[in-house]
């Protein structure tokens, strides 16, 4: 008996006619990437997820103008009119606050409230604008200020309402600030701020009035007494004649300072201290 061997040209006609086996990883390449079909499944779903940031990101944009055009906005304290209440300087980084927006569309200022207002027309006299004159550059600044990260090309002021319409207010060395024939009590006036002493000094500067502040307008002054630019200097005559120029109309005002918000170590509420109370 003799065993039988397959010939050479039998085991070529067998390998050649043989199916190949399914390979382990179907569908990929020798190197294991994606194939074809795969490949386009996947940039449909990378197209949709990018059109996805993109629309929440549109709406994040419109939600916080929102914010800020009704609700509430930061604003950057540049002076030191309000010291020691709101810290700011020309040449340095002052409080941030937040102020409310929504309290006045339902109620008026109130005395002892610290409000920020636009300056009205004499009260601009000499204001710069902050836009650069480059117009590129002048387009991001306008542009960053629609979304609140600059502030505003205006003559935005903060000051605390002293008095409002109807109210008469004067100032005399032996009387001292009044409203209404009644001094204040003014406990946010820092005497070491102001480098003047209240008790000695009470009207921290000229004397004026009496003035009777028009209906719909403000009287203002800065917790700096010293150092601000308020209603006293915009009053023509030592505010005995034309009330107008000197106080704000309320109309002007932006909102009521509720917060400050940077730097962290200031951290805190903005407090309202109505000078009228307790006279």
């Amino acid at each position: 008996m003799t065993d039988t061997t397959d010939s050479p040209s039998e085991r070529q006609s067998e390998a050649v006619g043989s199916e190949p086996e399914p390979s382990a990883q179907d569908g990929e390449g020798a190197n294991g990437s994606a194939g074809p079909a795969e490949t386009d499944e996947a940039k449909p779903a990378k197209r949709s997820t990018v059109r996805e940031i993109a629309l929440l990101a549109l709406i994040a944009v419109v939600i916080y103008y929102v914010m800020l055009t009704f609700v509430a906005r930061p604003y950057l304290i540049p002076s030191e009119s309000m010291e020691p209440t709101l810290h700011g300087c020309p040449t340095c980084v002052g409080d941030r606050i937040l102020v409310d927006k929504l309290t006045y569309r339902f109620s008026s200022p109130q005395p002892g409230d610290v409000i920020v207002f636009r300056g009205p027309p004499s009260w601009n006299v000499g204001y710069k604008s902050i836009r650069s004159k480059n117009p590129a550059l002048r387009w991001v600044q306008n542009a960053l200020s629609f979304i609140g990260f600059v502030p505003p090309d205006e003559n935005d002021l903060v000051k605390r309402v002293i008095a409002v319409g109807g109210q008469t207010v004067q100032c005399r060395s032996e009387t001292g600030l009044t409203v209404d024939g009644k001094r204040l009590n003014e406990p946010y006036l820092d005497p070491s701020t102001m480098m003047a002493d209240p008790s000695v000094y009470p009207c921290l500067g000229s004397e004026f009035g009496p003035v009777t502040v028009p209906d719909g307008r403000l009287w203002v002054m800065g917790d700096n007494r010293t150092h601000s630019a308020d209603s006293r200097a915009h009053c023509p005559m030592l505010c005995t004649g034309d009330p107008m120029p000197g106080t704000v109309p309320v109309a002007n005002v932006i909102g009521k300072a509720r917060f400050i918000v940077w730097p962290p170590s200031r951290w805190g509420i903005v407090r309202s201290v109505n000078p009228q109370q307790g006279q």
